[in-house]
C-alpha cells in the first residue's frame, strides 16, 4: 500500500474526539497545589491504554510513582529494524480561574481546553497513525512505540525513569506545540538552592545577629553580572547562550526577629557542552569570595531541585531530516527549523530527536488553550510518513 493511500485512511474527525476525550480526562500535575484535580494521571494513563490497545498495539505500563504510570504501545514490523518512538506527556498544568477547562470544544477550527496544545491532540495523533499502521497490514521494520508520560510539567519523573529502565529507542519525536516547526534542539534546565545562614536576634538588638536575608542580598548582588558573562561567551547555533534567572526566595519567620536563614532557588539554562557540575563551580566561584572576605557569610548549595537535559541533534540525522522531508511534502511549504523554547522530556529517551507538534508555546499554559484542527491534521500526517520514511 502507499502512503497516499495510508494517508487517505487517517481520520481526523476520529482524532479530533479522540483529542476531546483526552481533555476531559483531569491529568493536572500534583505540583499545581490542586488537590481536587491534581495526581489523576493513572486515568487519562489507563484510557490512553485502551486507545493504543484498540489501535492493535501491545501495551505496557511502568508505575514510575503511585498513581503516575508511563504507558508505551508497541507495534512490530516483519523485520528487523530502528525503533521509533512517538511520545508526549500525559499531565497538564494547573486550572485555577480557568472556566470549564476539562469541557473541549470544538469551534472556529479549534480544539479548545485545557491540554488541548499542550499535549493531547498530539497523542491522539499518535493513536491514529498506529491504528493506520495495524489496519493496513503495510510491510515495515523494526517497530513503533509510542508512549504517554507521566510528570513532565514539574520534575519529568516520567522521562528520568524511562533513561534507566526504558527501553531502547533509536528516533523519537515529541509533539510538544511548536505551531509546526521543527526543533531539534533545546537548552537543558537546572535548578539549585542557595542558602545563606546567621544568628537569629530579637530585631532590638540586632548588632548582635546576623541578617541571613542581607547575606542574601550580598549574593544577588554578586551574580548580577552573570548573565553578560553568559552572552560573551560562543553562542550555539539555534538556542543562543545560557541564562541564569533568580526564580524563588523565602527567609525569616516574624518580623521583629533577625533572620538565621534565607534561601532562593535557581534556575540555569544550559546549553549543549555545559554540564551540571561546570555550573555548580561557576556557583561557587562566584561565592566563594563573599565567604572570605566576610567572617559571618555561609553558605550552602543543594541540588539539583530540577534538571532537564539538553536536547542537540545535528541537522543531518535521519530523524530529522525525515520530518522536515515529510513537512514540505505535506504541507507543501519549507519546514522553519528552529530550537524549542522550553525543556521537555526528549533528551531522556537517550536518542537522537525532535521536537515537533501542533499548537503554540504561547497558548500552553494559558487560560484559553486551544490548538487549531488544520495543525493537528497537518502533524498527523506529517508523523505518518517521518515513522515510515525511518522504518522503511
Amino acid at each position: 500500500m502507499s502512503l497516499s493511500d495510508l494517508d487517505a485512511s487517517l481520520d481526523l474527525e476520529r482524532v479530533v474526539a479522540t483529542a476531546c476525550e483526552l481533555i476531559g480526562i483531569q491529568s493536572v500535575n500534583p505540583f499545581a497545589g490542586e488537590p481536587a484535580v491534581g495526581t489523576r494521571e493513572h486515568e487519562v494513563a489507563e484510557r490512553y491504554g485502551e486507545l493504543l490497545a484498540d489501535a492493535g498495539c501491545e501495551v505496557r505500563f511502568d508505575e514510575v510513582a503511585p498513581g503516575r504510570p508511563n504507558v508505551i504501545g508497541t507495534l512490530k514490523g516483519s523485520r528487523l529494524g530502528p525503533t521509533v518512538l512517538l511520545a508526549g506527556h500525559l499531565d497538564t498544568v494547573g486550572v485555577t480561574d480557568y472556566i470549564d477547562p476539562f469541557d473541549a470544544k470544538v469551534e472556529n477550527g479549534r480544539i479548545t481546553g485545557r491540554g488541548s496544545c499542550d499535549m493531547k491532540a498530539a497523542l491522539a495523533a499518535y493513536v491514529e497513525v498506529a491504528r493506520v499502521l495495524k489496519e493496513s497490514g503495510v510491510d515495515f521494520a523494526g517497530e513503533l512505540m509510542i508512549a504517554g508520560i507521566a510528570d513532565e510539567e514539574d520534575r519529568m519523573a516520567g522521562s528520568t525513569y524511562w533513561a534507566t529502565n526504558g527501553p531502547t529507542v533509536d528516533y523519537a519525536i515529541v509533539g510538544e506545540p511548536t505551531a509546526m516547526v521543527v526543533c531539534p534542539a533545546h537548552k537543558g534546565q537546572f535548578g539549585m538552592h542557595i542558602r545563606t545562614f546567621g544568628k537569629a536576634v530579637h530585631s532590638s538588638v540586632r548588632s548582635e545577629g546576623v541578617n541571613a536575608i542581607e547575606k542574601m542580598a550580598d549574593v544577588i548582588r554578586a551574580f548580577d553580572t552573570y548573565n553578560d558573562e553568559l552572552f560573551a561567551r560562543p553562542h550555539h547555533e539555534l538556542v543562543g547562550h545560557g541564562t541564569f534567572s533568580i526564580g524563588v526566595i523565602s527567609g525569616g519567620e516574624i518580623m521583629s526577629t533577625v533572620p538565621d536563614f534565607c534561601q532562593i532557588e535557581v534556575d540555569r539554562r544550559m546549553v549543549p557542552g555545559e554540564t551540571a557540575e561546570q555550573i555548580e563551580a561557576e556557583y561557587r566561584a562566584v561565592l566563594d569570595p563573599l565567604a572570605a572576605n566576610d567572617v559571618d557569610f555561609r553558605y550552602e548549595l543543594e541540588g539539583p531541585t530540577m534538571y532537564a537535559g539538553v536536547l542537540d541533534t545535528p541537522l543531518d540525522n535521519p530523524v530529522v531530516v525525515a520530518v522536515t522531508e515529510q513537512y514540505a511534502s505535506v504541507a507543501g511549504a519549507t519546514a522553519t527549523v528552529e530550537a524549542f523554547t522550553g525543556s521537555t522530556d526528549a533528551p531522556n529517551f537517550g536518542c537522537p530527536a525532535v521536537i515537533f507538534g501542533p499548537g503554540s508555546i504561547s497558548q500552553a499554559h494559558s487560560l484559553d488553550e486551544y490548538v487549531e484542527i488544520a495543525e493537528v491534521d497537518v502533524a498527523m500526517r506529517v508523523y505518518l510518513a517521518a515513522v515510515l520514511a525511518l522504518l522503511s
